[in-house]
Formats: C-alpha cells, sequence, structure tokens
C-alpha cells in the first residue's frame, strides 16, 4: 500500500487547521503511519507461519489461529488509517470547490465585480461545518476501532499460550504466539496513539464551537449597542450581520442577482463569508 499518496494529499490540510489539527496530523503520520509502515508489518509478516499448535492433526492449527484471530491487527489498522484521514480530504475537496467557484466567477463579472469568498480557506459557513463533521468522524472512527480491538483482543494484549479445543483437534490443545511480548507492546502504542488522536479531535472541536459561540456573542453585543445609540441603524445592522451567515450574500438589493454577464457589476458590490 503506497501511504506516501496520503501523506502528499493531507499535506494541504496543515494550510486550512488549527494547531489542534496539525498537531493531529503531525501525529498520526510520524507517530501512527510511519511505525506502522516501518515495525508492525515485519512484526505481524510471519503471524499464521509461526503459530504453532502441540498437535500433528491437520487443519488444528488453521482453525485455532481463527479462533484467535478473527483480524489480523495490521488489516484493522490499515482500515482505520483509511477512514481516520478520509475525513480531512473533505475539508480540502471543500476549499478547491470554493477556489474553482470563485475563479469561475471572476471570469464572468471581471476582477472589479465582487468577489464570492475574501477567503476560501477560512473556516466560515459551509467550510466550518464540513470541518466540524470531519472532527466528529474522525474520533469516532478512532473509538469505534479501539471498541472492536477490545473485543477481539482483551485489554488489547495477547498471551503467551492458548488453549484450543475446537474441532478437527483431537483434544485440548496448547498453541504458542510468536513474539507475544513484541506484539503487545506495539498493540499499546497504537491505542495510545490513537485515544491522544480522540483527545486532540475533541479538544479542536470544542475550541471551534466555543469560538464560533464567542463570535455570535459578540456580534449580538456589537447590534445590541448600535441600536441603542442610534435606532435608525437597527435594519442596516441586521443586514451586516446576515454577512456572517451564509457563503454568498449581495448587498445592494433585497433579492439575489444571479451572477450572468450582462448585469452591471454595481449590483454586487461585496461578498463575506
Amino acid at each position: 500500500m503506497n501511504w506516501g499518496i496520503f501523506e502528499g494529499l493531507l499535506s494541504g490540510v496543515n494550510k486550512y487547521s488549527t494547531a489542534f489539527g496539525r498537531i493531529w496530523l503531525s501525529l498520526v503520520f510520524i507517530f501512527r503511519v510511519l511505525v506502522y509502515l516501518v515495525t508492525a508489518e515485519r512484526v505481524w509478516s510471519d503471524d499464521h507461519k509461526d503459530f504453532d499448535c502441540n498437535t500433528k492433526q491437520p487443519g488444528c492449527s488453521n482453525v485455532c489461529f481463527d479462533e484467535f484471530f478473527p483480524v489480523s491487527h495490521v488489516r484493522l489498522w490499515a482500515l482505520q488509517l483509511i477512514l481516520v484521514t478520509c475525513p480531512s480530504l473533505l475539508v480540502v475537496m471543500h476549499v478547491a470547490y470554493r477556489e474553482a467557484r470563485e475563479k469561475k466567477h471572476r471570469e464572468v463579472v471581471g476582477e472589479d465585480g465582487g468577489r464570492l469568498y475574501l477567503n476560501p480557506g477560512k473556516k466560515r459557513g459551509g467550510l466550518w461545518w464540513t470541518y466540524v463533521c470531519s472532527l466528529v468522524f474522525k474520533a469516532g472512527v478512532d473509538t469505534a476501532f479501539l471498541y472492536v480491538f477490545h473485543s477481539f483482543y482483551p485489554k488489547y494484549t495477547l498471551p503467551h499460550v492458548v488453549k484450543c479445543h475446537i474441532a478437527p483437534c483431537p483434544n485440548t490443545v496448547d498453541c504458542f504466539i510468536s513474539k507475544p511480548s513484541e506484539k503487545n507492546i506495539f498493540t499499546l502504542f497504537m491505542v495510545v496513539t490513537a485515544a491522544i488522536c480522540i483527545l486532540l479531535n475533541l479538544v479542536e472541536l470544542v475550541y471551534l464551537v466555543s469560538k464560533k459561540c464567542h463570535e455570535g456573542l459578540a456580534a449580538r453585543r456589537a447590534r445590541a449597542t448600535g441600536v441603542a445609540h442610534c435606532p435608525d441603524c437597527a435594519t442596516s445592522s441586521c443586514k451586516g450581520d446576515d454577512l456572517l451567515s451564509g457563503d454568498l450574500i449581495f448587498l445592494g438589493s433585497d433579492s439575489h442577482p444571479p451572477l450572468l454577464p450582462d448585469l452591471p457589476r454595481d449590483q454586487v458590490k461585496k461578498t463575506i463569508l
């Protein structure tokens, strides 16, 4: 699997992430992807071959291995890393969509005809919701995989010897796992890093929501102060607050004029996201 593709795609997320998001991305690639590529795949490469049982009964080792290792650690981690990084790609795609829309708008109305987005990468409107949903999804994926790991392997550890009495084994046999101590160390390391990533996602989510609430309260206080000093400006103040509510806001008319080449450019004065 070529993880360099994911690294190249997610490197652009740094431009649109908060400080917590940059820490999360560094943690994922340095302590999860690199550990997975350099060590984990090699440690689990001889999983089935070195699983020995003290019996010569044909098929006994295979059924016992399948009983105690229903899903390989390596494959679960690969699926987990893929799912946990995909939401970040959605943020990049959303920003790319905004940039393409802004470019098309400029081609239609010209450079002096106003802008759809003052900053396509700024987390406002729909992009804010995309970013917040990506945080929730990433935290949920890591939490779900930690639960799955705990269900398959209690306490996230492997025993040195397992006892198996499944047919076609003639009786209860002892089976020995290859390098259980080394595997336990890497398993606990991956579990701890996943837990830290969940914590970072939750902290970033709280930060974004609290910042959004603070901005909303500040806008209400500013509007209330403006109305108290100038009652006649209440209508214009409300229109100003509407600039923060959506992706596209046109000033100068009550209705939103369509962006057509033959419209006068002074109809579209300003757009703020």
